[in-house]
């Protein structure tokens, strides 16, 4: 009875020894697991760490590029970051315009040729603008050339 009493006795220490490393395996995963999850758009979000990451440059870009669309459209655009996506694909990188005539956003590809080539290239240019603060301040001599020989 003494060997059977010592026996579990053993076992139940095991039991006690497996429990308390379960226990601190579980606090580790909480603390990786969520860092995971949300680094992998896991989390309600659902945006993963690179595209908000990207967004966050995208936005940096776009307050660039809205002050040279302004010029360029007289003050009527506005160079905007859609929060919201179907569901089916990525969402948060998508662009839009505020038409400040209308006081509407709108699609991108609403734009005419014309103003489109405006957006495209304000986008470019504070794109441009980005780089090189993100740079130091060095100075990019760049040139854009659309069709140079259409």
């Amino acid at each position: 009875m003494s060997q059977r009493v010592s026996t579990l006795q053993s076992s139940l220490e095991l039991l006690e020894k497996a429990r308390q490393d379960s226990a601190e395996l579980d606090r580790q995963y909480r603390l990786y697991g969520t860092l995971s999850e949300l680094a992998n758009g896991k989390d309600g979000q659902k945006i993963s760490l690179q595209r908000f990451v990207q967004g966050v440059l995208l936005d940096d870009v776009l307050i660039q590029a809205t002050q040279r669309l302004r010029l360029m459209s007289r003050g009527r655009y506005q160079l905007l970051r859609q929060g919201g996506g179907d569901g089916r694909r990525a969402k948060g990188l998508d662009l839009a315009v505020l038409d400040e005539y209308t006081g509407k956003e709108r699609a991108v590809a609403t734009l005419s040729g014309g103003e489109s080539f405006m957006a495209a290239l304000s986008l470019a240019l504070g794109m441009s603008d980005v780089v090189q603060a993100y740079a130091g301040g060095i100075r990019l001599d760049t040139l854009f050339i659309d069709e140079g020989f259409g």
